[in-house]
């Protein structure tokens, strides 16, 4: 991929948002060494907290692929302000992904391919990761997923 991550995301139709503030006491980012910790994102919109209920009963997989989807754009959002420019990412080294689920709900990994898609497509290569996707009894706000991640930069 010869072109910049941001007309990559431009193509996606893909505006950055102003990252959200912690909402406890918390930072949103941690870098340590070449490595960024990037604070549970959750589905912040445009016009604030989306997506709130259940995978599995509110929401089906592809409303939690879309979710987890916008946690991956509040992600890189994150990454810009902490690091200024986007093309000094090198990996996206790892995600962990929480799906606010019914107990009868398994397709988790599923849903937080809205998020891995989103960066493989965003970074090519750079953007393939390890990661853990899971269910939680509830998630803040009460929305459907929460993604963190850890990043490798320059």
């Amino acid at each position: 991929m010869s072109e910049s991550i941001e007309a990559r995301l431009a193509a996606l139709g893909v505006s950055l948002p102003t990252p959200a503030a912690p909402q406890a006491n918390y930072v949103p980012v941690v870098r340590t060494g070449n490595l960024l910790f990037v604070s549970g994102q959750i589905p912040i919109g445009p016009n604030g907290i989306e997506f709130v209920g259940k995978v599995g009963q509110e929401f089906g997989i592809d409303e939690g692929r879309a979710c987890a989807r916008l946690c991956g754009i509040n992600i890189i959002a994150q990454t810009k302000a902490a690091i200024g420019d986007l093309e000094k990412v090198v990996r996206i080294v790892k995600l962990v992904g929480m799906v606010n689920s019914t107990p009868d709900f398994t397709d988790q990994p599923k849903v937080i391919n809205g998020c891995s898609d989103f960066l493989v497509d965003v970074f090519g290569d750079k953007g393939r990761h390890a990661r853990s996707a899971v269910s939680v009894a509830s998630l803040p706000f009460g929305v459907a997923v929460e993604i963190e991640a850890v990043i490798e930069v320059a």
